[in-house]
């Protein structure tokens, strides 16, 4: 399929780095949208289109896009802090946005100039939503490595390509793929590559009815299509650098936000109910068992997030994210958050009871926070990040804390 023709990049003016209180009307915005059609989403295991529309007239999309580009030249820290903001409204929605930023911030870093010209003002002007294509049969979620050989032919990039799961993929505007590097070699190399939409042939395959995470609507697809040989994203072979450096913290760091979220929110809807009039008389507030729960899942988020500050700030401020201590801080990160923010709610099950606790109708909303966040250990397993850390450990006798 040949490439689409660009319109002239026309950046909206750029409105300057988000304020603090701009910021978080946006996302107080999409978060309200996403609080609106929360129940049918879920129910029905549909994308929520209006949520991503809000993002789409917020500007919210061009978070991380450079004000040179009609961006708003947001932050690694205004990525989590969105996060945060739309994991308590809805986790799909909060996934669905840090992920789109991951793919965002590969581009800004890593996309030559002709293609971030192309790419970034239809970021900017709301008019692309990037989905992540890295996940293929045989190998789940391994990054850095593709059975998927990428040709190269004439200036052209041929890609077909399965992947058995694509957040928002059927909705997405663009995609980044990984696949093995031309001329095929080895698995090992791994390129990273950009295509529109309207350059691939996109089929989906299957249903997607998980237990949580409804509303991510992360199906199978196949993708196959041609692209311009520009649209390489960073040097062929070369993903294990992007990796490092901006999939890796921005994915850990942006899932670590949208959990606490989750969490969060799901904490101050329980208290809230624990204190409002119509449960006064009800509920013993001096109940041993209730305080005792209550106390540990605010334990376990205040945990998390000191755990995901630090590793913010390592990430803005180390000179080498690769070095073993980074790589264990932020893999710590993912794996206790993955594990203390599902653990906090499942607290809060016990503490609530069987009638706000376990059923679907309570304005708690604990029954769905627990489904979502039972995903979020095998999104990229903790028993895989676990084996490398083991490994990582052991490159680090003096144990140098991060």
């Amino acid at each position: 399929m040949s490439a689409p023709t660009f319109a002239p990049a026309r950046p909206a003016p750029a409105a300057g780095p988000p304020t603090a209180a701009g910021l978080a009307d946006r996302v107080a915005r999409v978060a309200a949208v996403a609080a609106e059609h929360l129940e049918r989403t879920d129910r029905d295991a549909s994308f929520p289109l209006e949520a991503l529309e809000e993002m789409r007239r917020s500007g919210l999309l061009g978070l991380l896009v450079p004000e040179s580009h009609g961006g708003l030249g947001g932050s690694t820290d205004d990525v989590v802090t969105a996060g945060i903001a739309l994991g308590r409204a809805d986790m799909s929605v909060a996934m669905i946005f840090v992920m789109h930023c991951q793919q965002v911030a590969a581009v800004v870093r890593y996309g030559n100039q002709r293609l971030r010209d192309e790419l970034l003002p239809e970021i900017a002007g709301g008019r692309m939503y990037l989905a992540s294509v890295t996940t293929e049969a045989g190998k789940g979620g391994h990054l850095l490595s593709s059975e998927s050989a990428l040709a190269a032919r004439e200036g052209e990039l041929l890609l077909d390509r399965f992947a058995p799961i694509v957040t928002g993929g059927e909705y997405a505007d663009g995609f980044l793929v990984t696949m093995q590097s031309p001329p095929p070699s080895s698995p090992n190399q791994v390129s990273l590559v950009y295509a529109h939409r309207d350059q691939l042939t996109v089929e989906r395959s299957g249903d997607w009815q998980p237990l949580g995470m409804r509303a991510s609507h992360s199906v199978a697809l196949r993708l196959t299509g041609t692209v311009p040989a520009h649209q390489v994203v960073g040097e062929h072979g070369a993903f294990r650098t992007i990796v490092t450096t901006v999939f890796g913290p921005m994915a850990h760091l942006g899932w670590s936000a949208c959990w606490l979220g989750t969490a969060a929110g799901a904490l101050s809807r329980v208290v809230k109910l624990l204190r409002s009039p119509q449960s006064r008389g009800r509920v013993d507030l001096d109940s041993e068992l209730l305080l005792t729960r209550l106390s540990r899942a605010r334990q376990r988020i205040d945990t998390v997030h000191a755990l995901l500050d630090r590793a913010r700030q390592v990430v803005a401020t180390a000179d080498d994210l690769s070095v073993p201590r980074v790589q264990l801080l932020l893999n710590a990160l993912k794996i206790t958050a993955a594990d203390e923010c599902y653990r906090a709610v499942d607290d809060l099950v016990d503490a609530a009871g069987m009638r706000h606790g376990y059923l679907k109708d309570s304005p708690t909303r604990l029954e769905h926070s627990l489904r979502d966040l039972r995903s979020a250990a095998l999104n990229y397993s903790n028993d895989r990040l676990h084996l490398v850390d083991g490994k990582l450990a052991l490159l680090d006798a003096e144990v140098r804390l991060a």
